[in-house]
């Protein structure tokens, strides 16, 4: 095995230690932003509203010049929307002659300088676009987590509802999510587990199983006129899974001796050494916790990771425990999985209603949650501030965060632990104990992986960009050439020709598309910059009544103060804030000619924001209310 070169970047290149450029490691230049408080991938114009299919009844907007003539023919273009360079977003484009295939259609939680947002998902105007969604032949679900999944009920009909495929599981959340949005066309969901093959156009696809923290989790093996491309979805290698089969290895071979051209290589455990924890080891650890706890056990996870869920079911019945659920999306995929046979629990085991867990001694309660982020509106947060309708925290109650910290998620993770311990519970989290297995495979799994498959390229798909570069290394460790290798980013356009593979200098439009509500698109970064101004200095209200004929300002001027100054104990700043306002608008007024009160109020804002500003070291929004009587 090779040993790993020193690749550092260097004036916009890479190069390894004999100076040799890596001509596949292109890093994008970072776009400039507008507020240090934004994100980078935003712009104004963050919104489908403009471009939408001809079915939904809007016009399509007139051109300003013909679209450039895209020659397709010579090579496969690889474009993901989202998912590389960040965690979550997931959604990939495979186009090739005139034909394009999807990889999963998921979403990403909003950051912490998005006040308001619920999800973050892939933006697909290069599909609408000269009405490119046309070309899709299909869309292919790996499998049933959110961040691969979570953006179909927004996305699904803006490109022309196409056929989706997807394994047992993945389809039955899919579609019970789908039922919150009943405007909604139907669906169109082939059921697709373990060796479903298809032919979409010119791409043959079969499905194989890879373990994760998810059942029915699926590899894409996939044929196309310019190679082979086998995908992993998130994997991870476990002798001794939770609710299915250990990895089929003498598949996974056989498929690598097909001869793979291109292996899209999960990254997310890429910078961590060693092999992945089984599931095995955190039962044995969740069994030690059961044994014991005096008190009730208060779990808190992700509502996607049925394995957990069945765990702590089984150990509950083991220790003549009720389980008892909080959280709309813990509850849903609990009744989805019992449906389709993926849960299992002895009659009497669940609970019906939460809240029957106060009927009960605590020593034969279990309560799974979500909120395991710190999230505000989830179970756990909710069960702590004392918030809930059935639930509190009792002091002895084990309170379990059998889930890894989301980066940006540690100081909201922080105040919940905080607290719970203040509430005298007792607090137990992965860094203490191996309470939590992640999904994912970590450098042995990986190297193995490459082992079985033995691609001729290689690209690291699903992470944050360390991710990426950690795995495109490791790929070049394991015989991969670096002219083989390609690290990329969303947005980007990979090439893939019979003999070579390379980014494209174009790029396609992957900015941030940010889900409030019921709006999907129309919050963008005018509107996200207003909400930070209102939660960091508050808002700043002056309203002046002026006499139409005299131009003199009848009254004092109200003055409204929210998230600012509290007005009672801030009489000298309101007075000298009044006059200033009178002043202004009277010396406005005072030519006795025409008066245009779009710059009276311009004039209002700028003067009093600065003034406010002086006296407070604190910029509010300011909005001035002229009214003429």
């Amino acid at each position: 095995m090779n040993e790993e070169k020193n690749i550092t970047p260097q004036e916009g290149e890479m190069k390894n230690e004999s100076g040799r450029k890596v001509h596949s490691f292109r890093p994008r230049t970072p776009k400039k932003r507008m507020n240090n408080h934004l994100p980078r991938k935003m712009n104004k114009r963050n919104s489908y509203e403009e471009k939408r299919i001809p079915n939904e009844g809007q016009p399509r907007p007139i051109q300003d010049k013909a679209p450039e003539k895209e020659d397709l023919r010579e090579r496969l273009r690889i474009i993901p929307l989202g998912g590389l360079g960040e965690v979550g977003r997931n959604m990939m484009l495979l186009e090739c002659n005139n034909e394009i295939l999807v990889i999963d259609i998921g979403f990403r939680m909003p950051e912490e300088d998005m006040p308001g947002i619920d999800y973050i998902i892939p933006n697909i105007e290069y599909l609408l676009e000269n009405d490119r969604y046309k070309k899709i032949v299909g869309v292919l679900i790996t499998h049933g987590h959110f961040d691969h999944i979570g953006g179909i009920p927004y996305i699904i009909n803006r490109i022309g509802n196409p056929p989706i495929f997807a394994s047992s599981l993945a389809r039955g959340i899919i579609l019970k999510r789908q039922d919150e949005f009943p405007d909604n066309p139907k669906l169109d969901i082939t059921e697709a587990n373990d060796g479903f093959k298809t032919k979409l156009g010119q791409f043959e696809i079969e499905f194989f199983r890879q373990n994760h923290n998810i059942p029915d989790n699926m590899g894409l093996f996939i044929k196309t006129p310019f190679g082979n491309i086998v995908h992993t979805s998130d994997f991870k290698f476990d002798p001794f899974p939770v609710n299915e089969p250990p990895t089929n290895y003498e598949k996974i071979k056989r498929i690598g001796n097909e001869g793979i051209d291109l292996l899209m290589c999960d990254s997310t455990g890429a910078e961590e050494e060693g092999h992945s924890l089984s599931e095995k080891q955190i039962f044995e650890n969740m069994d030690n916790i059961f044994k014991e706890a005096k008190g009730r056990i208060i779990i808190s996870t992700f509502s996607s990771l049925v394995n957990r869920v069945q765990q702590v079911i089984t150990l509950s019945e083991k220790y003549g425990r009720k389980v008892g659920f909080i959280g709309h999306s813990m509850k849903s995929n609990v009744e989805i999985t019992k449906k389709l046979g993926y849960l299992k629990a002895e009659k009497g085991s669940l609970l019906k209603k939460v809240a029957d867990a106060n009927n009960l001694p605590d020593k034969e309660v279990t309560i799974m949650c979500t909120g395991a982020q710190g999230e505000e509106n989830a179970g756990l947060m909710r069960v702590a501030t004392g918030e809930h309708q059935s639930i509190c925290i009792k002091p002895g109650d084990t309170i379990i965060f059998s889930s890894s910290v989301i980066p940006g998620n540690e100081r909201t993770v922080q105040m919940v632990k905080d607290d719970l311990l203040r509430q005298r519970a007792i607090v137990i989290n992965y860094k203490m104990m191996d309470i939590h297995a992640g999904g994912h495979a970590q450098r042995e799994e990986i190297r193995e992986m490459i082992s079985m498959i033995k691609p001729k390229f290689f690209m690291p798909v699903h992470g944050q960009y360390s991710m990426l570069f950690a795995n495109a290394r490791l790929a070049e460790t394991m015989g991969v050439p670096e002219d083989n290798v390609v690290l990329a980013e969303s947005g980007q356009i990979i090439n893939l020709f019979k003999d070579k593979i390379e980014l494209d200098k174009k790029e396609v439009t992957s900015d941030y598309v940010m889900v409030d509500g019921l709006g999907v698109g129309d919050v963008g970064e005018i509107v996200l910059r207003d909400r930070q101004m209102l939660a960091q200095d508050g808002i700043f209200v002056v309203i002046a009544a002026v006499n139409r004929k005299t131009g003199k300002v009848q009254g004092s001027p109200d003055i409204i103060s929210r998230g600012f100054v509290y007005l009672k104990e801030s009489k000298d700043l309101l007075y000298q804030t009044r006059k200033r306002t009178v002043q202004i608008i009277e010396k406005a007024t005072a030519s006795g000619s025409v008066v245009n009160w779009t710059y009276v109020r311009d004039t209002l804002r700028n003067n009093i924001g600065d003034f406010l500003f002086q006296k407070t070291q604190r910029r509010p929004m300011v909005l001035p209310v002229v009214l003429e009587v």
